[in-house]
């Protein structure tokens, strides 16, 4: 099995961090200090550092978006410990509803 070649995004975002954004680095420090970044990690450290954006961006940037098992297990946990439904989740993540029913039945 070949292994996908990843971005190494820590390396992005503290570069970015250092250069844009230093009076963000206390509030970022805690992710960045991570040995292995999951996806929710990325998507939290963009919206620390940018911040939220328009919904037009925010639907372009979901479709660009992949998953893999331990993120979507996570994101599945997170809605089991939260008692939360299928939209609650999709909107806390900016998922669809029909991705999320799909991934609770092949993963639950």
């Amino acid at each position: 099995m070949k292994k996908q070649n990843q971005p190494n995004y820590k390396r992005i975002y503290s570069d970015i961090i250092e250069q844009k954004f230093p009076h963000k680095k206390a509030v970022c420090e805690k992710l960045l200090g991570k040995k292995i970044l999951s996806a929710l990690d990325i998507m939290d450290l963009n919206n620390r550092i940018f911040g939220t954006k328009d919904q037009d961006l925010k639907k372009m940037n979901q479709k660009l978006r992949s998953y893999n098992e331990s993120d979507i297990l996570s994101i599945l946990d997170y809605q089991k410990n939260h008692r939360m439904n299928n939209l609650q989740v999709a909107e806390h993540f900016g998922l669809s509803r029909n991705t999320m029913t799909k991934w609770r039945r092949i993963f639950k």
